[in-house]
Parts: structure tokens; sequence; C-alpha cells
């Protein structure tokens, strides 16, 4: 299952410009990323997911502006706080501890290099004593690993089918044995044969080399599969942070439960989809209080004026919990610790009822 903190985000804030034109893009983001973890970020476009991402990095490109938190990577030679962190040691730390898969392989990939070539820089880098001949047999092995043959070392990627081309950025990804692979919409571009080949084979990988991934993608239907935790983002706040299970059977804000209810069940009954209406805000132009309540069929008179925090959901639906009273306990996880669960939505401070949707309780069938 997951082990201790690998990767730890508090309160972190990302603006886009400074002064009056400036805009905020990710407001106090807190997560923790566990050794051997699938944590998810999802949301629509524009929520702040990848700009959180880049963040945690220090990959942001200007105009992004870190205005606040502090993100704490916790490597083989002690915790790292990577905010604070000077230029040599985010050179050490990236690719070699920390590596990013970026969005659309065709245009992250060096379309005048070939595949060797691209391969064998991280290594060249990080590993400079391994010789040529080493370090090709390195990027042999690696492409192995994600079910490519040596024969396309000398290919350059405009020879590559779109498949082909993300598994070479995944083994990039992996070359020298990452704590943390960040994988930004990876699978997006991709059918829908390829994305469960790939995904299947990194899910493999994972369980065999150990790394955490932190996986942003805006199909929620996807990480219901492969996360352990999911963190949901609505303009570029997290709205909701829960395990898989939980976020899928019993989701507890609005927006979640949008989002849920926005793709088809492959079992059960025919059901109308619903979707949510409107569209997210501009950043430049956010509503007062909370930033969904002009969408959310729920919205109580506060929502408009105050903004919610991320708390632990509180019902007061009859029969499932005494008004104020804290969600009922669910199974622990195996280590015996129960998973972490919050919700930004005023209708679980204990105040007012909670609609059935949004007070389902794991396992029941309300």
């Amino acid at each position: 299952m997951t082990g201790e903190p690998v990767l730890e985000v508090r309160d972190l804030c990302v603006d886009y410009g400074v002064g009056r034109g400036g805009v905020r893009a990710v407001t106090d983001a807190t997560l923790t990323l566990r050794r051997g973890e699938v944590l998810g970020l999802a949301g629509e476009s524009g929520s702040g997911k990848s700009t959180l991402a880049y963040a945690v990095t220090r990959l942001l490109r200007a105009p992004g502006v870190i205005t606040g938190g502090e993100v704490r990577f916790h490597g083989p030679d002690g915790v790292l706080d990577l905010l604070e962190a000077d230029a040599a040691t985010l050179r050490k730390v990236r690719w070699d501890q920390i590596s990013v898969v970026f969005q659309s392989a065709m245009h992250a990939l060096n379309p005048v290099a070939r595949i060797d070539a691209q391969l064998t820089d991280a290594l060249r880098a990080h590993r400079s004593q391994l010789g040529a001949a080493e370090r090709r047999e390195r990027a042999v092995e690696l492409l192995r690993l994600v079910g490519i043959g040596e024969e396309r070392l000398r290919s350059y990627p405009h020879e590559l089918s779109g498949g082909m081309r993300q598994r070479v950025m995944i083994a990039m990804a992996l070359a020298l044995e990452p704590r943390v692979v960040i994988m930004d919409e990876p699978t997006t571009a991709l059918d829908v044969v390829t994305q469960r080949e790939i995904l299947d084979e990194l899910m493999q990988l994972k369980d065999r080399l150990g790394f955490a991934i932190v996986f942003i993608t805006h199909d929620l239907s996807l990480l219901i599969e492969l996360a352990d935790t999911i963190a949901i983002m609505y303009a570029g706040r997290i709205v909701e942070l829960a395990d898989a299970q939980r976020l899928f059977h019993s989701p507890r804000h609005p927006y979640t439960l949008g989002l849920l209810n926005s793709f088809p069940a492959l079992h059960g009954e025919r059901v109308r989809m619903e979707g949510i209406p409107g569209a997210p805000p501009a950043l430049t132009a956010l509503p007062a209080g909370c930033a969904f309540h002009p969408r959310c069929p729920f919205a109580l008179e506060r929502c408009a004026h105050d903004v919610p925090r991320l708390t632990e959901p509180r019902l007061t639906e009859p029969g499932l919990a005494e008004p104020g009273l804290a969600e009922p306990a669910e199974p622990a996880e195996p280590d015996g610790a129960p998973a972490a669960r919050s919700a930004a939505c005023w209708l679980h401070t204990g105040g007012e009822p909670v609609p059935a949707p949004l007070a389902r309780v794991l396992g029941s069938t309300l």
C-alpha cells in the first residue's frame, strides 16, 4: 500500500503577474503524497491543476510567481524545502528524485533529436560515471520497460505513434528511478485502447519500482480506477480531498457530485446524464464567497458571501449522524488509520440538513 510522506505541500499560493494586474491561480493548496501512492488531481480546464504541479517542481514560467506556502520533499538526504532550494540543489533533485511526464509527448520530445540521445541526456547529466556503452544499455532497458523494442532507439519522435511517444516520455521519467513522478494529462490525446495499455504498464512499473505518482487529469472516471487519493480542484482551490472509493461512492462537495454525474456508469440502470450547468469562472473575476455557488444546485445564502475552507465533513441527514457530529466512522485502511477526508462546503458545517446525494456513507444505498 502506501508508506511515509515523500512530498508535502502546505498552503501553496501561486499568482500570474504581480500587483494590480496579478491573478491568483492557486490558493492555499495543501496535499500529502506518500511513498508508493497515486495522488490524483482532477477538475475542469483552468482549475489550477498543472499550475500547482509546476509550482511544486519550480518549473513555472513567467509570469507565474509562487507567493506563499511551502513544499517539503523527503529525499534520501533528508527533508528539503523545494521553495527555498537554490538552482544547484534543484538541478540535482529534478529528474533524479522528482521527474515529470509533460502534456503532449509530441511537443515535449525534441523533434530533431533521436530517441537514444534524449533518453541518455539525463543519464549523462546525473550519472556521469557511466560510459557511452552503459548509457546505451540503460536506454535499451528503459524502452523494454515500457514495451518498445531496441530498434526504435535511432528513431525520431515523428516516426513513432502517439502511444509510443508517450511510452518514451514515461521511460525518460523513470531513467534515474525517481521517488516521485508527476504526470500531466499523460494519455489525453490517445485512443482508449492505447490509454489502457499505457496505464496498465505504468501501474505495474509503480508496484515494481515503488515510486509515487501525482496524476493530473480532467477525467475523474480515470482517477477512480488508478488513484489511492483524489483532490478535486475548482477555480484554483482544492474543494474536496478523499480516498478514491469514498469520493466515488459518497462525494461531499457539489462540484465533485457534478463531475461524477457527468460520465455514465457501466452497470446498473440507465439514468439521464446531468452534468454541471454554466462554466468555470474567469480567475480575473471570481464570484464572492464560494466560487462554485453560481453553478451549485444546493447553494445556501452564506455561500454567496463567505469562502469555505477544507474541513472534515459533518452530516445532519437524519439516520446518518446527529446534528453537528462528524461523519460516521468508515472502515480503516490496512495500517489502521482512516484515510484523510475533507471538503470545502458550507453544507457540511452542521447548520443545515445535508442533501441526500451528499450525505451517503460508503456502502449505503441512498
